[in-house]
């Protein structure tokens, strides 16, 4: 289970901030962290790794702090975290020998389906295939939180949902996903659960079911967030 209480981050030198007073994720669900630009997704998922001081609050997995678990985490984001002079082969040797849990095996399979050169250098890589790569090591972890920032940015429609199918594909109904889009209707029927942050905060919580049995879409939400004047949070009912 993951938990936030109290978590403060700001930018002194602007108005950004992520304000989360509490909210939690249970073991297993598939969670979309959705927003427009500048909402404070990418914030979170690095508040939740771990990354940039938090002024504020704790995040704790299962009890204990995230950063004592790195082990059980995979973090796949754009801004990467190979070394560009190695080769994706290397690569994995690397990681092989990092993280107790990772399947060069199926790492190898991985690479071979995305058809990413084995031996040639990543920072020859377009942006594309360095994403892809990112997924194939994300994946291969076996990680029981996998955090997703944007992984299908750079990608056209068909190599989306093909990656999008490779990552539910390679669930085994025990991790934990949280994952970051603006491709919100081609994840509409991949994820339990929508989180939708604007201007920093939390203003919409919603199961994917519910929202359906109430005759709307997760664009519709969307829409809902940015029009209201939260008065009440979405979703309550009118008094």
């Amino acid at each position: 289970m993951l938990e936030i209480k109290y978590v403060d981050k700001r930018y002194p030198a602007s108005n950004a901030l992520l304000y989360v007073k509490e909210l939690t994720i249970a073991q297993g669900e598939v969670v979309g962290i959705l927003g427009e630009n500048g909402s404070g997704k990418t914030t979170l998922l690095k508040a939740i790794m771990g990354i940039g001081e938090i002024q504020n609050g704790e995040i704790r997995i299962d009890g204990r702090p995230v950063t004592e678990q790195y082990d059980r985490i995979a973090f796949v984001t754009e801004e990467g975290s190979y070394f560009p002079h190695l080769t994706p082969r290397q690569y994995g040797q690397f990681l092989s020998d990092f993280f107790p849990r990772f399947d060069s095996e199926r790492y190898a399979a991985l690479i071979q389906d995305y058809e990413i050169p084995e031996d040639r250098k990543i920072k020859t890589f377009s942006r594309g295939q360095k994403m892809k790569l990112e997924l194939c090591a994300g994946l291969a972890k076996r990680a029981d939180y996998l955090i997703l920032d944007e992984p299908f940015v750079g990608k056209d429609v068909f190599t989306r949902r093909e990656s999008l199918n490779r990552v539910v594909a390679g669930l085994t109904g025990e991790e934990t996903v949280l994952l970051t889009t603006h491709q919100i209707d081609e994840i509409e029927n991949v994820i339990d659960r929508a989180i939708v942050l604007h201007r920093g905060l939390v203003r919409a919580d919603v199961y994917v079911d519910e929202v359906r049995e109430r005759g709307l879409s997760l664009t519709d939400v969307m829409a809902e967030v940015r029009k209201t004047n939260y008065a009440r949070p979405f979703g309550w009912p009118d008094e």
